[in-house]
């Protein structure tokens, strides 16, 4: 910020100023700061197509019969009213301000400050803002705050004072550039002399590169999307990461792949807010590294084994399995503790079933070997059933092996799995707990080579299409590859078929990858547009990031390459996973020396960057049963609706996301959406609904409860 932004934050604070005196250092300053870093844009200057704000008309009204996105704002001790004036400049609202006296403060016709209402911005472009006015007092100013990724929301800068006018007059002014660690702005226009204020018709367009003939004027961020690393770090090693039903993120180290921790008994939990960019930690009871995790139907989060000891020196043992098993809840920010699993498990699956019940497979034990054991964990019951009351067939599966639930209560092994070579045979299965029988599935590319691919249910899970990307082995320590496979498991006799191959990156240096070269530890994550995001990974064991991202479409079964990617390396015990905004977040680094990088990375889609998003205005209700019709209110015309589960990944691994589509019926803005009646679809839970809008861009989620 300029020093005459300083300066405004520090008069427009202090109360023992009089309005004169506030009004002439204003006029002064705003001058100044004008002629520095913010050019009037000249009536006739070319501006890109799309406006970039939500309900520009103010024709959209809240509950309370304000404008939607709208709020009254201000401070002081002044006689004020807000109300709508009609007709507006154009349509049939404009908000009016009316301040009788003021001795001190003011009263801002302003966006709300919400990630949903606030127009997203990229740091170092400039924005051409424009309002329609009419005001009785020269003591009028556009104001604007800033969203700061460390500091949350603070005060910028006043753009220009308004003169007084009895006929509706536009103003337009270009900002400074935005600053770094800038992700959204707010602004409206202050008064705050005794007078009467109207506003109508906003609008806000990325000026850094005017494109009218485009809907999208922010660069390169149009098509490949931005990252930020945000400017903290983690607290703990962020080995598990689970979206909460609250919005925020549980982090999970336990001992964080640190022998010297876990001998001292050190185990961490945090909680991320990303809302506020805060943490909290969490006492943490026992060694949660490498352990199992599942959201339940309730939205605590069922984490299962974990870290009983690090391999022996001596080579007697290798990791041993926990059987502990715990539940977190969001509420209160704590563990409890459940029964103890029949088996040790470190590295197990976690799927959550139709019934809400969760099965949980492999991993190691207690002494070093695989686990065979089925583990039930009977959710109206809070317990894991003992061995003889869960149905066996004593297999391994592998160490995190990818179990996705069918829309038949089935669950399909999909081939991805965590360290050395798959399992015997086609190296992918379908696992049928009420009948205990495994059916091989064939057609998986290079089975032994899929260690910490990535697998997932694709958009919408009605499909059953499941896709799996890349993948290595880090015993025999190959290239890692750029297989994808796709199968259909609607299909009477399901079959990996193979998909386009992943797209190639760079390599430390900005050295190509090779025609052959692909990655291991893949994220995929599902967005709200309907497509997955495919971020990170090495080359090789713990080494030789790959800077390498790409958009999957399932409609066309095609990779988008050359997306924007994470400055960060995102290799071993990394994670990406979509935030209720429809950003996605990324964390950890865990390369073979040891280190853990703590550093945290926010990508923005492209779809953030095509205009205004569509909002929710009301739900019915959150309580969703199944086979059941919903009314959402929305402020404009909308392409789809789905829910979208929230994710619980590590190790690239999260069988559990799923997106489910919402099919609509449309009466205007009042749109119904319809549940499927099969819980194998959806299974219960919190999810996050999102709508999308005709311009591509997804609403911020609402949270919904499912069963």
């Amino acid at each position: 910020m300029s020093s005459g932004g300083t300066v405004l934050i520090a008069y427009r604070n202090r109360p023992w100023l009089s309005r004169a005196d506030r009004g002439r250092i204003a006029q002064a300053l705003i001058l100044v700061l004008i002629a520095a870093t913010a050019a009037v844009v000249p009536a006739g200057a070319a501006r890109a197509s799309a406006n970039l704000i939500a309900n520009p008309g103010l024709e959209g009204l809240d509950p309370t019969g304000f404008p939607v996105c709208w709020e009254r704002s201000g401070w002081g001790d002044q006689s004020f009213t807000f109300g709508l004036a009609s007709p507006g400049h154009t349509g049939a609202n404009a908000i009016r301000v009316t301040l009788t006296t003021s001795p001190n403060g003011d009263r801002k016709a302003m966006m709300l400050e919400n990630p949903s209402c606030a127009p997203n911005v990229t740091p170092g472009h400039r924005y051409d803002l424009s309002a329609w006015y009419t005001t009785t007092t020269a003591n009028t100013v556009m104001t604007m705050f800033r969203h700061d990724v460390a500091q949350g929301w603070v005060y910028w800068t006043d753009l220009a004072t308004l003169p007084v006018t009895s006929a509706w007059t536009r103003k337009t002014v270009r900002t400074p550039e935005v600053p770094a660690g800038t992700d959204q702005i707010v602004w409206g226009v202050t008064i705050y002399g005794v007078g009467t204020l109207q506003t109508d018709d906003y609008e806000m367009n990325d000026a850094t590169q005017p494109a009218p003939e485009q809907s999208c004027s922010a660069g390169d961020a149009c098509t490949r999307g931005v990252w930020q690393v945000l400017p903290f770090n983690s607290p703990v090693r962020a080995i598990h990461a689970v979206v909460l039903k609250n919005g925020n993120v549980l982090l999970v180290a336990g001992s964080g792949n640190d022998p010297d921790a876990f001998a001292a008994g050190t185990f961490t939990t945090a909680v991320y807010r990303p809302e506020t960019g805060t943490f909290s930690n969490v006492p943490t009871p026992a060694d949660l590294f490498c352990s199992g995790h599942v959201q339940l139907a309730d939205g605590r989060v069922l984490i299962m084994g974990g870290n009983k000891d690090y391999p022996a020196a001596d080579g007697s043992h290798g990791y041993k399995g926990l059987r502990n098993s715990y539940v977190f809840d969001p509420a209160t920010g704590s563990y409890s503790r459940v029964n103890d699993m029949t088996a040790g498990s470190w590295y197990p699956s976690a799927t959550i079933m139709g019934n809400g019940d969760v099965i949980a497979l492999g991993g190691l034990g207690e002494d070093s070997s695989g686990t065979v054991a089925t583990q039930y964990f009977k959710t109206s019951e809070s317990r894991w059933l003992s061995l003889n009351e869960a149905n066996q067939t004593w297999n391994f599966w592998g160490l995190y092996p990818s179990m996705i639930l069918m829309q038949d209560g089935r669950l399909f092994y999909t081939g991805s799995h965590v360290f050395g070579n798959g399992l015997p045979g086609t190296g992918s299965s379908i696992y049928d707990y009420d009948a205990n029988t495994i059916t091989p599935v064939g057609g998986l590319q290079n089975k032994d080579q899929r260690d910490q691919s990535m697998s997932v249910l694709l958009p919408p899970a009605q499909d059953q299409k499941v896709l799996t990307i890349g993948g290595g082995n880090i015993d025999s320590n190959p290239d890692a590859n750029r297989l994808t496979d796709l199968i259909d498991l609607k299909r009477a006799d399901p079959a990996y078929t193979a998909g386009p191959p992943l797209p190639t990156g760079t390599l430390t240096g900005g050295v190509p990858q090779t025609s052959t070269q692909g990655k291991m530890y893949v994220s995929a994550v599902l967005l709200p547009d309907g497509k997955v995001f495919e971020t990170g990974g090495g080359l090789h064991n713990r080494a030789d990031p790959v800077y390498e991202a790409s958009m999957y479409d399932p409609a066309t079964n095609t990779f988008t390459p050359g997306l924007a990617t994470d400055p960060v390396p995102r290799t071993y015990h990394s994670s990406a996973f979509l935030l209720p905004d429809g950003r996605v977040m990324a964390v950890g680094d865990n390369p073979g020396n040891g280190t853990f990088d703590m550093r945290l990375s926010i990508y923005s889609p492209p779809y953030l960057f095509h205009g205004a998003r569509p909002q929710i205005l009301h739900i019915s209700e959150n309580e969703w049963a199944y086979g059941s019709t919903h009314t959402v209110t929305v402020d404009g015309p909308i392409l789809r609706a789905e829910l979208i589960r929230p994710g619980a990944v590590t190790h690239s691994s999260d069988p559990n996301q799923r997106f489910v589509d919402l099919p609509m019926s449309v009466n205007g803005g009042t749109i119904g959406l319809n549940l499927t009646s099969n819980p194998n679809i959806a299974p219960p839970g919190w999810y996050m609904l999102f709508v999308v809008g005709t311009n591509g861009v997804p609403s911020v989620a609402r949270w919904v409860h499912v069963g």
